[in-house]
């Protein structure tokens, strides 16, 4: 099959899936009656393409087209992933699965962006029930990696381990459920907490801004990064979960909650929450509330990828498997030594620009160091050997900034080899996007032993692959810029 999904219902979550199978180089049909989803689509899709890219230091592929149909039959029509998100009202599922399945090849993925039903009531009817799973997401969708995926009574094959593959090669985490139950798992803790929060609005012990202050300043940043049950462990100290639970454990005998009460939904408590909500948020657009989250996310979750945790290991997961076949995994026998060598393609992430909206100096220097540490991988200066006692510490840098970089572009580094016999290694970088030249990086190595913290001779084999580029691109001469230093005005 091609990588090719139909996107059935156009709003929020739809619009996201669309832009997060986009963004990952499938074609995306999608099919809304709504005259205005071409324009929503694309306002979401314009904020998916500044924030998405960020999150990897390896570029996306090639972006996907975004085309609009006027039929699910037209939609759907080999399609390898389906994904369903119309209004929860059952009876308008049933109705478009059956338009779906007459159309679609039987062999697809069928997901239902569903928060409450479960996939026996989807099913109910169908002529192929075993096609149709839950397929739950969480907004933004382009960003956030869980998927709750449930399949009917449990049923394992061939389509659910397909579709954890495609859901995995998108970034996204499928929290694979064997039972299903009404709202799955991720809302029946929302709505737990909204329940709590409508009580303490209309209680008025706090407002909107206030409970929203005690999640994000508190709890919510610790349980982005570590869950629930482990930051309690952690809570539990040295004698671990034991200690919490018998320590917190006969709270829960305590009336502290309200959560088997439910607030009577009156006109009252519903415009009490909207007005302190306008007051908390309106000064701002849903669009540029948008942002604001998406910046928020990216930071986050590029904090978490430096840690290799949590959201942040699945980026580095996705990122080696991104590489994997491509000059940037190559090492350094599959590489020619008569050209310069590609050590970075990637994406400028939205923290890397300053107050004048283009890349920061630091950033220049992180990408021609991260650019250096992918060359001495490629010549066996890797991990392994770093850890046996060699590696290569920088003496001299100098940088020259030629042009201006934005947010989103996506650069390249390609690396010549001046000088690398013995302990020397002498790289000239430069950073590209497309024809244009961005910045150089001149680096001057010396090879040390970390146990005396002095220069020494590399290993042979090191010294051997880093003479091959030395050598062969030798005959490409002396790049623009080589051993230029500041000069004052006269």
């Amino acid at each position: 099959m091609t990588k090719t999904a139909a996107i059935i219902g156009g709003g929020v979550i739809g619009g996201g899936w669309a832009a997060r199978f986009a963004l990952n180089g499938w074609n995306a049909r999608v099919f809304d009656p709504d005259p205005e989803a071409a324009r929503k689509i694309g306002e979401v899709m314009a904020n998916a393409r500044r924030s998405l890219p960020g999150l990897t230091d390896v570029a996306l592929p090639a972006e996907g087209a975004i085309t609009f149909h006027d039929s699910i039959h037209e939609a759907v029509e080999g399609a390898a992933w389906i994904q369903e998100s119309v209004p929860e009202r059952l009876d308008i599922k049933h109705k478009t699965f059956g338009a779906i399945q007459q159309a679609c090849d039987p062999q697809a993925v069928i997901g239902s962006s569903t928060s409450g039903f479960k996939p026996s009531e989807l099913q109910r009817g169908m002529a192929r029930p075993a096609q149709i799973m839950v397929v739950h997401p969480f907004n933004p969708v382009y960003l956030l990696p869980l998927v709750e995926l449930v399949p009917g009574n449990g049923i394992d094959g061939p389509v659910v381990d397909r579709a954890k593959e495609i859901l995995t090669s998108l970034g996204m985490y499928p929290l694979h459920l064997k039972k299903e139950i009404d709202a799955h798992v991720a809302d029946r803790f929302l709505e737990a907490v909204w329940r709590e929060a409508l009580w303490l609005v209309k209680d008025g012990i706090a407002t909107t801004e206030e409970i929203d202050n005690a999640i994000r300043y508190g709890f919510g940043i610790r349980w982005a990064q570590m869950g629930l049950f482990e930051t309690y462990r952690v809570a539990g100290g040295e004698a671990g979960m034991k200690h919490f639970m018998a320590q917190f454990g006969p709270c829960l005998q305590w009336p502290w909650t309200k959560l088997t009460d439910v607030p009577e939904f009156t006109e009252e408590l519903v415009d009490l929450i909207a007005d302190q909500s306008d007051a908390q948020s309106g000064a701002h657009s849903i669009r540029a509330l948008e942002r604001i989250r998406d910046n928020n996310l990216v930071t986050m979750m590029r904090g978490l990828k430096a840690q290799d945790w949590g959201a942040g290991a699945l980026l580095n997961a996705q990122e080696a498997q991104m590489r994997a076949g491509t000059a940037l995994g190559a090492r350094a026998e599959d590489l020619p030594a008569d050209a310069p060598v590609l050590t970075a393609r990637r994406t400028v992430p939205l923290d890397w620009t300053d107050y004048n909206g283009h890349m920061t100096e630091a950033r220049y220097l992180q990408a021609f160091a991260d650019a250096t540490d992918r060359f001495m991988e490629i010549i066996g200066c890797d991990a392994e050997y770093i850890a046996s006692g060699g590696s290569y510490f920088t003496a001299e840098t100098h940088i020259r900034h030629l042009d201006e970089v934005h947010a989103g572009a996506v650069i390249e580094v390609r690396t010549q080899v001046i000088a690398g016999a013995g302990k020397k290694m002498h790289l000239f970088h430069e950073m590209v996007e497309g024809g244009r030249l961005l910045a150089t990086g001149e680096h001057f190595l010396l090879h040390v032993s970390l146990e005396t913290r002095k220069p020494c001779a590399p290993a042979p084999e090191i010294e051997a692959a880093l003479l091959r580029f030395a050598e062969g691109h030798a005959a490409l001469g002396r790049p623009e810029g080589l051993g230029r230093a500041i000069g004052a005005p006269r």
